[in-house]
């Protein structure tokens, strides 16, 4: 191991467990970010009530990648929303515009991938909807 690589320990929750950031009708639980994954990666779940719009469709370098948990997710990918049912894979590289919502009558979740840290955003990210709730998807 080099000297310059930290020490990292294996990470084991149990399901609903990490840590959470309520935003409402809008929910996140973060699983790993940062000093866990030596800034490489981070992964969450995001959970909308039903009837629930996202974060707002954007785009950024860094891949995106959503794996759907439970109920069915609409994800915007380019200019093509897709409903994505459980167990769904939606890989969306880096600079194509995306976003997601449930359109459903159920709760429903995504697991989300990024590169790089993400969770030093949350305070911010929950602040804001907090203050600007989520309208309805449909």
């Amino acid at each position: 191991m080099s000297s310059r690589t930290p020490a990292r320990q294996p990470i084991v929750l149990r399901p609903g467990e990490g840590r959470p950031y309520p935003m409402g009708r809008i929910s996140a639980v973060f699983k790993s970010d940062g000093d866990e994954t030596a800034q490489r990666y981070s992964i969450s779940e995001w959970w909308l009530d039903p009837n629930t719009k996202g974060p707002g469709a954007h785009s950024h370098p860094e891949d995106d990648v959503f794996f759907v948990l439970e109920g069915t997710m609409s994800i915007l990918v380019g200019n093509q929303w897709i409903d994505a049912t459980p167990g769904s894979f939606v890989l969306v590289p880096g600079g194509v515009t995306h976003d997601f919502e449930n359109r459903g009558d159920q709760r429903a979740g995504i697991l989300n991938f990024t590169p790089g840290e993400f969770e030093s955003e949350m305070k911010g990210i929950s602040d804001w909807f907090l203050q600007h709730p989520p309208g309805n998807a449909r």
